[in-house]
């Protein structure tokens, strides 16, 4: 005896191919819990579905044009547990996914590269933050790729230097406690976004001269920096803008030291950060993926093993083109 498939069974055995591609998208979009309730199946028969669709769906990928990389760690729950997302900024999806986030991360994004007819050296740019690990696995996996930091990251390490300062002046005496009091977010915003009642609260502390205000406006100048269009007079400026913090720290003191390690961070990522302004390259996808991430989290409830997520993960935002036959 011997068992005839028949031309309308699906990737999954006991369900049609129209059954199981209505399936699959309906995964997409809601838990897979609340899609087997819809249906009438079993979790563990739906995810059968959901990983034989997108495992035939992933496998025809080609990764021969990927020339432009973006990476970001999520974390996949409590405890320094990550996952490293890989993503072409130019198609804007997700092609790989993998537990982790140090260089050993960028090997296996190699490896992957080569199952998919692609190869590293075809990778000329990277866009990341400054993680010492990715740099290191882009040096030693993609040589050709030129690394680029987004000035999201370098505004917003500044912005945390900000605000360590004013936690640690808020704690010298009652007077300067009473003076930032409710001002976190005060200083963490643009003078353009004040209320009327935040910008005359503003006046008080640029009037004291406190270190918390001089942090605030060496920010502004930095931001402003970044908006310059020419890369030369930009790379000048910024030289101008560190050699400003050194000479606050020495007139404050230790206050100033948050900035001062953040102007130090910015200057030996100089040539990443300059990539940025050549290239144009941002890392605003990555940052996008993190409300998606979250959804993705909320959809595989319950998952036993990080397959299940990063097979969420391609469904997701891989841009598959699902098979039905």
């Amino acid at each position: 005896m011997y068992r005839v498939t028949p031309p309308w069974e699906g990737r999954s055995k006991h369900f049609t191919r129209e059954f199981g591609a209505f399936a699959v998208t309906l995964m997409r979009e809601v838990p897979v819990k609340r899609a087997g309730q819809i249906l009438g199946k079993s979790d563990s028969r739906m995810w059968r579905m959901h990983f034989a669709h997108v495992k035939a769906a992933y496998a025809r990928l080609s990764f021969d044009n990927v020339g432009a990389v973006g990476a970001d760690e999520m974390n996949r729950r409590k405890g320094h547990n990550y996952l490293t997302m890989f993503a072409d900024l130019v198609s804007k999806r997700v092609h790989f996914a993998t537990p982790g986030k140090g260089s050993e991360t960028w090997e296996a994004f190699a490896a992957e590269m080569f199952r998919h007819n692609g190869h590293p050296k075809s990778t000329t740019q990277v866009a990341i933050d400054k993680s010492a690990a990715y740099i290191k696995g882009v040096r030693d996996h993609f040589g050709n790729a030129q690394v680029v930091h987004d000035k999201f990251h370098v505004i917003r390490n500044v912005v945390e230097a900000s605000d360590q300062i004013r936690k640690l002046e808020s704690r010298i005496d009652a007077a300067s406690r009473e003076r930032l009091e409710r001002t976190r977010w005060l200083l963490r915003k643009n003078s353009e976004s004040w209320t009327e009642k935040e910008a005359e609260k503003w006046e008080s502390i640029a009037k004291e001269r406190g270190v918390s205000g001089l942090a605030h406006e060496i920010r502004l100048v930095l931001q402003g920096i970044n908006e310059r269009k020419e890369a030369n007079e930009a790379r000048q400026k910024f030289q101008n803008w560190r050699a400003r913090v050194q000479v606050m720290r020495k007139e404050t003191g230790e206050l100033m030291k948050p900035m001062a390690q953040a102007a130090r961070m910015v200057e030996s990522h100089l040539e990443g950060i300059f990539a940025h302004w050549a290239q144009g390259l941002t890392t605003a996808f990555m940052e996008g993926l993190n409300s998606l991430y979250s959804a993705v989290k909320r959809r595989v409830r319950g998952y036993r093993t990080v397959e299940y997520m990063i097979a969420m993960l391609h469904l997701a935002a891989g841009k598959l083109t699902l098979l039905c036959y």
